[in-house]
């Protein structure tokens, strides 16, 4: 049986790797194992080291580390695609993320098509409570993040982290909500989209949230794989590969597991901008020429992602407590 992907595959999946605590000898383990699966996916990078005071992300490497660009730059060789998670782990001005831009283009030969803002960098675009349109729900998240309601700016022109303008006219897409579910169309079925009020971002994409090894092997549990290939999913996996992915040098026997099992499967496995590439063809008949979200979708979406992400918090509280024992 032939599915609806080309070549007749039956589900997609793909990976959006956060950079925050990558090393070379932390991740190249398992970018190894997916090459030679087939699997092609997208991994973020940071272009500058951070040169303030000590960071929480400061044990990752940046394309400011020799040995690491040059591995960088042969994954993307090998067809990985590269893409952005801010200038550096820490905040940065205007000026600073768009040298990183042009840094980018120099190495790469384009700017990044695919972004993510990474975690408490004020530059993010409509970030925190700024996500959410529900009232009582962004006064709810609003409180749970304890910021001001104006820390993040990189959509507020004339603020020194403004850099909105560049995100129009060089990302593609952006990265927004992220779910526990492995199918990210069946909780976002327009996807990617684009969002009239939040208009310097082209298009908009969801995620399946997996924080780090542990968490992408429950991903899978219980025949979750199967469940996709069924439904005829796509999982665009948003995880960190640094943090827990690989020991003693070696990929997680777990991971190794899911990942040659998937690859096993009737997938079509491709970097996370050729995907949502090939969707906003592929739905181009049944949505809107903007590809607007539909206002019922958005809705329904914030509150799934807001219980979701409840839940995420509970199991790993959860963890912890037990971890302690």
């Amino acid at each position: 049986m032939t599915g609806p992907f080309p070549g007749g595959r039956r589900f997609a999946f793909t990976i959006f790797d956060d950079t925050d605590e990558a090393t070379v000898d932390r991740v190249k383990p398992v970018y190894d194992l997916l090459a030679s699966l087939g699997m092609r996916t997208t991994k973020t990078v940071w272009p500058f080291a951070w040169d303030g005071e000590n960071s929480c992300f400061s044990a990752a490497e940046t394309l400011e580390d020799p040995h690491y660009l040059a591995w960088v730059q042969s994954l993307a060789s090998q067809g990985f695609e590269i893409a952005s998670h801010c200038a550096t782990m820490e905040t940065s001005d205007r000026e600073t993320t768009l040298r990183a831009h042009e840094r980018l283009r120099e190495l790469f030969g384009t700017y990044p098509r695919s972004y993510a803002n990474h975690a408490g960098n004020r530059e993010n675009l409509y970030w925190g409570a700024d996500r959410i349109d529900i009232p009582w729900l962004r006064r709810v998240y609003a409180r749970y993040l304890g910021l001001a309601p104006d820390y993040y700016q990189g959509h507020v022109p004339g603020s020194p982290l403004w850099w909105g303008d560049a995100c129009a006219e060089r990302h593609d897409y952006m990265r927004n909500m992220t779910f526990n579910t492995l199918n990210a169309l069946e909780a976002n079925p327009s996807m990617p989209y684009h969002d009239p009020s939040r208009p310097l971002v082209r298009y908009w994409f969801s995620a399946t949230d997996a924080e780090n090894g542990e968490e992408f092997v429950d991903r899978f549990a219980s025949g979750a794989a199967a469940r996709l290939e069924r439904e005829g999913g796509v999982c665009i996996l948003a995880t960190h590969i640094g943090k827990g992915f690989t020991k003693n040098g070696q990929v997680d026997a777990r991971v190794e597991k899911i990942l040659r099992d998937l690859a096993g499967r009737a997938g079509w496995f491709v970097p996370v901008s050729e995907l949502l590439d090939w969707l906003l063809v592929a739905k181009k008949a049944s949505v809107t020429a903007e590809h607007t979200i539909p206002h019922d979708e958005w809705r329904r979406l914030q509150y799934r992602w807001a219980r979701d992400l409840v839940l995420r918090r509970l199991i790993s509280f959860r963890r912890r407590i037990t971890a302690r024992r």
